[in-house]
């Protein structure tokens, strides 16, 4: 592993244990690796770290107000992006669990993706690569 990578994304939720459930549906080898509650400048907040031992995502309750809209020109997170081995086998489990596809990403050769967007939190992207290769994983040239 390289030296230098993302290690989390601190991310308000407006409904921690819903966003919980969908990512260890995403993701059922991530783990909550850390949880509580505190003061968050004047207010009460549960927040957990859910990921692995090198990565996470750092989650925090007490969210208010509306997600920025991915189709928006506003600044702010639009989605992230999570690999799993098996796309079609994620989406079962997150649609299992009562979540709703937003939409398909686009087509590639190398890869395919489903865009979710759970709670009022921000859209998670779903990838699968289908390739080892990284220029065609990371192939941007394609046009279908």
């Amino acid at each position: 592993m390289s030296t230098e990578y993302l290690e989390h994304a601190n991310i308000t939720v407006a409904n921690l244990l819903e966003v919980l459930r969908f990512v260890q549906a995403a993701m059922p080898s991530w783990q909550v690796r850390g949880q509580g509650r505190m003061d968050w400048f004047g207010t009460e907040i549960d927040w957990l770290h859910v990921g692995t031992d090198t990565q996470y995502l750092a989650l925090q309750g007490g969210g208010q107000g509306r997600q920025l809209a991915w189709q928006s020109h506003d600044v702010g997170v639009k989605h992230l992006g999570l690999v799993v081995p098996d796309l079609d086998a994620a989406t079962a489990r997150l649609l299992a669990a009562g979540f709703q596809l937003d939409h398909p990403g686009g087509t590639h050769p190398h890869r395919r993706s489903h865009y979710f967007q759970p709670d009022t939190c921000v859209q998670f992207e779903l990838m699968q690569y289908l390739s080892q290769v990284p220029a065609e994983r990371n192939d941007y040239a394609f046009k279908p």
